[in-house]
């Protein structure tokens, strides 16, 4: 099942990764300066392979993937939240050639019908993001994540950790 939301750009949609999209996975591209932040979505589908605690989801604009994320439960989540009932946002990224179209915004604003329709027992999302990577963190804030001040060092250098409650 998807969660849909009609914005001016089209047709926004969430949707559990499904072999069909690869193709366009594949072609996925981001700046050097975004990269060093995140996980491309090959690499993240590869390791869901492997680690079932990982879901991977892809952010649709009418049927086309333009952006994808990873939602994690179990062992790792404990790293960022004493709540039994969080998931972890993990490897957020739009496509090169489809940022600065609000396809990020709208994807995250989904997230809670998302989340509730596919993880009914799940209260809040957590992620960390690089303290460097302010266009990220302000994204985040403006869909409703709250920093509550908690720091924790990640590969390459000091993290905020952020909550949605949901």
């Amino acid at each position: 099942m998807t969660v849909m939301k009609q914005s001016n750009k089209g047709m926004i949609i969430l949707d559990m990764y499904n072999p069909i999209y690869l193709s366009t996975l594949e072609t996925f591209s981001l700046p050097d300066e975004q990269r060093q932040f995140t996980g491309m979505p090959l690499e993240m589908i590869k390791l869901a392979k492997e680690d079932h605690s990982r879901n991977p989801i892809v952010i649709l604009n009418h049927n086309n993937p333009v952006g994808f994320f990873v939602l994690q439960n179990g062992a790792r989540v404990v790293e960022y939240t004493d709540n039994p009932n969080a998931l972890l946002l993990i490897a957020f990224s739009i496509n090169e050639t489809e940022q600065g179209k609000g396809f990020a915004k709208d994807g995250l604003q989904l997230l809670d019908k998302f989340v509730k329709q596919h993880f009914p027992t799940i209260n809040e999302i957590v992620l960390a993001v690089n303290m460097r990577n302010n266009a990220a963190r302000q994204l985040y804030e403006r869909v409703g994540f709250i920093d509550k001040g908690i720091r924790k060092m990640g590969q390459i250098g000091e993290q905020a950790i952020l909550s949605l409650q949901l």
